[in-house]
């Protein structure tokens, strides 16, 4: 029997930013997608998605051509089969999760992890990858192999571990102490517009840093800073002013977060920088729905520290950090404010934090 289960994510900072080749703050969670497997007579993979009561067959062996992937567990057998990987038997696989599905806790990006390090662990031509490239591997296997319009920060984080500084545009990580601190996540009830939300924001983020360098080809979004905002604002059209603020100032947050994280860091101070990464969430990407910052706002009446929505937005889930003695008060400020699940999480770093 083989069993293991891999955690869900939160990125803290950073939202709409990896696709910009600029750094995020993310963590893994404890919250888990569980894989079992045993082995079976045969040549397929059976799989049992417990939650979503479906099953499939994949086949062991590779075949002479390939096809354009259907899902994720395609992907990944495609992935490693152009590695020449192969499979000596068939098992039987059982998964299932306690991370909400389209909710901004990397489900899929969870599910896709779990799939590869199985196939990784059952296989007798490559070597086991590390972390970092399991993570790699994964991001080909969900966003490129789909064309998908998002980054690579969810796979990097759940297959590391961990609070993590991820540098997008180099791929290399590095981890962030994290502080014993206190959070809350809101599952709002209200389905994510992943894709729809992400095409947005990238778009009429790239059409105005385009415009920028085209005026100006020694700018470098990476070595920016909140002045540049208005520096460049009359070169760029109006209906993409929201757009070139969010990439300014988010980064601008996004460096402030990392500095503060790495000395001594005061909850207060991240707590105010979650709250003004939201605003820009909220006001200039537009990706938080009225319900969800009436949410928000319920849970900053009743102590909490700061938060924002998780993940792309549309939807989904949302996240609060808070002192301890304002945990029960902001859980139940976020159900009265329609919340559909509120509860405590803890950020982890290994397999033992678990």
């Amino acid at each position: 029997m083989i069993s293991f289960r891999v955690p869900g994510r939160i990125c803290f900072f950073g939202d709409h930013q990896d696709y910009l080749g600029l750094p995020v703050i993310a963590g893994t969670i404890n919250r888990f997608l569980n894989l079992a497997a045993k082995p079976i007579p045969g040549a397929y993979f059976e799989i049992e998605l417990l939650d979503l009561k479906e099953k499939l067959q994949l086949p062991v062996a590779a075949p002479s051509s390939f096809a354009d992937p259907t899902n994720y567990f395609e992907s990944g057998l495609q992935h490693l089969w152009k590695k020449k990987v192969q499979f000596p038997q068939g098992y039987a696989i059982r998964i299932w999760s306690d991370i909400p599905i389209n909710a901004g806790l990397s489900s899929s990006s969870a599910l896709v992890v779990a799939w590869l390090q199985f196939l990784t662990q059952v296989q007798n031509t490559l070597p086991i990858p590390s972390p970092q490239d399991l993570g790699h591997w994964a991001y080909q296997v969900e966003v490129l192999a789909f064309d998908q319009p998002g980054g690579l920060m969810d796979q990097y984080t759940i297959a590391q571990r961990g609070l993590l500084h991820i540098d997008t545009e180099k791929q290399r990580s590095h981890r962030l102490p994290i502080p014993d601190w206190h959070w809350i996540v809101a599952e709002s009830g209200v389905e994510k517009k992943t894709l729809k939300v992400l095409e947005n924001a990238r778009n009429w983020q790239q059409k105005a840093l385009e415009i920028v360098q085209r005026e100006s080809p020694d700018f470098d979004l990476k070595r920016s800073t909140a002045r540049d905002y208005d520096r460049f604002l009359d070169r760029i059209p109006k209906a993409l002013h929201n757009h070139w603020y969010a990439s300014i100032h988010n980064y601008d947050i996004t460096q402030k977060a990392v500095a503060e994280l790495q000395s001594k860091p005061s909850a207060t101070t991240i707590g105010r920088l979650l709250n003004a990464h939201q605003a820009i969430l909220d006001s200039k990407i537009q990706n938080t729905p009225k319900s969800l910052q009436k949410m928000l706002t319920a849970a900053g009446e009743a102590g909490a520290l700061g938060g924002k929505i998780i993940g792309s937005g549309g939807g989904g889930c949302l996240v609060a950090l808070v002192e301890k003695a304002a945990q029960g008060n902001v859980i139940a400020a976020f159900l009265k404010a329609g919340a559909k699940k509120a509860y405590a999480i803890s950020l982890i770093n290994t397999p033992s934090d678990e």
